[in-house]
């Protein structure tokens, strides 16, 4: 594909081939209410009654950032800059997906099966932007937001509201999802596989959360940059060389790997979803995201202000990702200088660089 062509598509493309196949395990495992049953929320009053001592069990600081308490797997922030980057980022992820939902969505959601409330669950709701817009298009449904940390999107906390059909939970999913079997018409996780340890189980129980008919749809990014061709770089975490996003992106998936994140999630959720015999109609998509993005030019003078989005997005993601590497052991001095040389690169746009989100949605068969 040529990245200076006229046409939107070669910056944020789509394509419907599916991925490589792999197997996977199906292990079996305690819910997280035999753990802690404390962490769930009865009302959306208590998304904005965070105590002081609640705090101190919730978030941990670790250089210079606030991470969730409850799980060793992920370790991305959950402080306030985190969640205004996710905030912005669902804005974006709108733009290039071409609306808040897929196809399904609608006619899944419909208020038409009388005495039957609709219910949709999100995992990882991360700041909440989605879910939000859930439970306001859908003001007849039942909504509810997962995560590590109470759900805190910066619109709650500047207008002190949510939706009073929304609730928010605090839940770690490794530790399963039995106590939501057969309770959602939608399951919805988005960029969450760095804190999974095994996504492959995650889909099959999402099975059975799921109604009969009901709609998952999972979006993942696959921990690789690619070149302007969409060829992958491939890099080690023994060398340190350009280009400098690939070889950021190189060190953050092996930290991840290392502390037992599912890196590869996104390169397989397709064949996992579509070869598990409860679902059917899997249909996948991908988009081509600008990291570093092309020269500025004529043709693509149309597309300067996502670029702008995007360069946010990923300066950000830059200071997100500082904790995890730090804690791995990588030397801070080779962060920095991995840092200012992947900004550096971003602002000469030179060495146009993307990564992948990988989508997949499907619906549950009906009998």
């Amino acid at each position: 594909m040529d990245i200076d062509s006229d046409t939107e598509s070669d910056v944020y493309s789509v394509a419907s081939g599916p991925p490589p196949s792999v197997s996977g395990s199906l292990a079996s495992s305690m819910t997280s209410y035999e753990v802690d049953r404390s962490m769930r929320s009865a009302s959306p009053v208590s998304v904005l009654s965070v105590t002081e001592s609640m705090q101190a069990n919730i978030y941990r600081q670790e250089y210079g950032r606030g991470l969730n308490n409850y799980s060793d797997v992920y370790r991305l922030p959950a402080d306030e800059e985190e969640l205004e980057r996710l905030d912005k980022q669902h804005s974006m992820f709108v733009e290039v997906m071409g609306g808040k939902y897929v196809p399904p969505m609608a006619s899944v959601m419909a208020d038409d099966v009388p005495g039957e409330v609709k219910a949709c669950l999100d995992l990882g709701c991360g700041s909440g932007s989605w879910i939000m817009d859930v439970a306001r298009d859908f003001p007849n449904c039942s909504a509810v937001a997962v995560d590590l940390i109470p759900m805190q999107s910066p619109h709650i906390m500047v207008h002190r509201t949510m939706p009073p059909n929304l609730r928010s939970e605090v839940d770690d999913v490794n530790l399963g999802l039995e106590h939501f079997y057969g309770d959602f018409n939608v399951v919805h996780a988005r960029l969450i596989s760095s804190g999974i340890k095994d996504y492959h189980r995650l889909i099959d129980q999402i099975a059975h959360v799921l109604r009969p008919g009901g709609l998952i749809d999972i979006s993942e990014f696959d921990f690789y940059i690619y070149d302007k061709d969409h060829r992958r770089i491939e890099m080690g975490t023994h060398e340190v060389r350009p280009p400098w996003w690939a070889q950021w992106m190189t060190f953050t998936r092996a930290a991840i790997r290392n502390i037992g994140g599912d890196v590869d999630a996104a390169t397989h959720i397709y064949d996992w979803i579509s070869s598990n015999p409860l679902f059917e109609d899997a249909v996948y998509r991908e988009f081509w995201l600008p990291v570093v993005p092309p020269p500025r030019s004529p043709s693509n003078e149309h597309m300067e202000s996502f670029y702008r989005k995007m360069k946010e997005d990923v300066m950000s993601f830059l200071r997100s990702g500082r904790p995890l590497l730090l804690g791995s052991g990588l030397p801070e001095n080779i962060i920095n200088d991995i840092e200012s040389n992947a900004v550096r690169e971003i602002d000469m746009r030179q060495t146009p660089q993307f990564t992948r989100l990988q989508c997949v949605y499907a619906r549950k068969k009906a009998r």
